[in-house]
């Protein structure tokens, strides 16, 4: 009688009955997983065979002409403290994505409704069949309901805005209060940059969307990752503030050899299984020799990877855009997180009216539990413009999971602009509170052999030159540090160090340098670690 009663309810309120067959059901990652462990048994197959034909031939101008009509969001009529607006299948997003509802009782699939959109000048030649579904979707939410603030002019009390998208592959961006869309985090990152084989790249094809109870300050979503060499289920659990925290557990469960062969004869067996991978743009920064003729000073996403090691060390990697493909791995052991940061925040340093590269999120991941033995990746691709996302980075673990069994992990990705964050303990995890601020790059004047980095960093342990620290540095074999000087800059409260580089005569490899500073009593501060390429 319940579930009658309550499908007569939604029959009333839901626009274009886009909900129908209510079914009983409970919904867990363990629901996910059982539904991802029996498709693991089986062959891939993609979703673009699903796709209507029209829709795959929609084109750039086509595509834009397509709107979400914002009165027929998901969960607006009840209002409800999040809602769920929907990307249309066409162009690019050709993989269809099915959504369905769930409560706590309950479990229901959200068909495809063409009322749902305008459509504007464009005439579509057929009928889109009801069990198509999407592209993925938006989350919309008003930050004055989860975040106390007086400044009206930052958290507007009645305007909606975007908590976070999903939509292609198993790519999604989320934002904390005040910041703007830049990098993006991905499911799953499979042979990404490494050279002869192709990127494998997994797609959420299923999703379940918790449908929130009165004002629950947080969102439960359950998703299926789908592709040729594995299956996997995911939760994300997302709570909005001014940093933005999802909580992510997963399964995954990888496809015996033959089935992935029968899907794609080509495809060998993984070198890289990338897990919370992070996708960001870096073009061009202060340590750049490439230079570009364009008026902005600094343009990117993230400036740079930090590392926190199993003992304790803090290690800050510049981003760079090099003249080619790029790829490191870093041995990372037990990590304790990682994660994509854009330390500049200055709007002086973009001098850009359009893109507030200033208000971008950084993101960390902070694994649950212990990883083991992996390692830490980091992917550059060139790029000549910016609208090319070039860097990656992921934990890959050292041991591959064996076929059909389930390798299950968990993290909490943070989108922050702040140095610290807090953590679910209610503890303040400090990303470093002794850091590298800037890398700067260039030749020695008097010896254009030797090249000179110079790397400034922010000591609040240390506000006074009553102990000076000393520079501890080292290089690869490929070359040699001639000259370490260390000065105090008066103006910014900082510590810069210059380091004179000699590469090996008629080496091309790229060279490793490491610096850190460190006081007599033994506090050390972040380690800088930059990848050099010889041009």
């Amino acid at each position: 009688m319940r579930l009658l009663i309550l499908t007569l309810v939604l029959c009333v309120v839901r626009p274009a009955c886009a909900l129908p067959r209510l079914e009983a059901a409970h919904v867990t990652l363990d629901y996910a997983a059982k539904r991802a462990e029996l498709r693991a048994h089986k062959p891939f197959r993609s979703p673009r065979a699903d796709l209507p034909e029209f829709l795959s031939k929609l084109t750039y101008d086509d595509y834009r002409q397509i709107e979400f009509r914002e009165d027929k969001a998901l969960w607006k009529q009840e209002g409800l403290p999040f809602r769920i607006e929907f990307f249309h299948l066409g162009y690019l997003y050709q993989e269809p994505v099915h959504l369905n509802e769930f409560s706590s009782t309950y479990v229901q699939p959200v068909r495809f409704v063409p009322d749902f959109f305008d459509y504007r000048n464009l005439h579509l030649p057929e009928e889109i069949p009801a069990n198509t579904g999407y592209a993925g979707f938006r989350v919309n939410m008003k930050w004055a309901n989860f975040v106390a603030s007086t400044n009206a002019a930052l958290t507007p009390p009645d305007k909606w805005d975007e908590l976070g998208a999903f939509q292609g592959a198993s790519y999604f961006r989320l934002l904390g209060q005040g910041q703007v869309y830049g990098m993006s985090a991905r499911g799953l990152a499979l042979d990404c940059g490494e050279s002869g084989r192709p990127e494998e790249f997994p797609i959420f094809t299923d999703w379940w969307l918790g449908k929130p109870q009165g004002k629950d300050p947080a969102l439960l979503l359950y998703a299926i990752l789908d592709s040729v060499s594995c299956v996997g289920a995911y939760e994300f659990f997302i709570t909005p503030g001014t940093t933005t925290k999802a909580q992510v557990e997963a399964v995954i469960y990888f496809r015996d050899q033959r089935d992935i062969l029968a899907a794609d004869p080509q495809r060998r067996a993984l070198e890289t299984i990338g897990l919370a991978p992070l996708t960001s743009m870096f073009w061009y920064g202060k340590n750049s020799e490439r230079k570009f003729n364009d008026y902005r000073p600094e343009v990117h996403d993230s400036d740079g990877l930090l590392m926190h090691l199993e003992n304790g060390e803090w290690v800050w990697r510049p981003l760079e855009n090099g003249t080619g493909l790029r790829h490191q791995s870093i041995p990372a052991r037990n990590i304790k997180g990682f994660g994509l940061l854009q330390r500049e925040r200055k709007f002086d340093c973009y001098q850009d009216l359009f893109h507030a590269y200033e208000d971008v999120p950084s993101v960390w991941v902070d694994p649950k539990e212990s990883w083991g033995d992996g390692q830490i990746h980091v992917v550059e691709l060139s790029t000549q413009y910016e609208g090319m996302d070039n860097i990656v980075a992921f934990w890959n673990p050292a041991s591959k999971p064996a076929p059909l069994q389930p390798y299950k992990f968990g993290y909490t990705l943070s989108w922050t602009r702040e140095a610290a964050l807090t953590i679910s303990t209610n503890e303040v995890l400090p990303l470093s509170s002794n850091m590298v601020v800037a890398t700067r790059l260039g030749l020695d004047p008097r010896d254009q052999r030797q090249h000179q980095f110079v790397v400034d960093f922010d000591l609040p342990m240390l506000k006074t030159e009553d102990d000076l620290p000393k520079a501890v540095t080292s290089c690869s074999e490929n070359g040699s540090i001639s000259m370490v000087q260390v000065f105090r800059n008066n103006t910014d409260n900082t510590w810069r160090v210059f380091i004179n580089l000699l590469p090996k005569t008629g080496d091309h490899e790229p060279v490793d340098l490491r610096c850190a500073l460190k006081r007599s009593d033994g506090m050390m501060s972040e380690t800088w670690s930059y990848r050099w390429s010889p041009p």
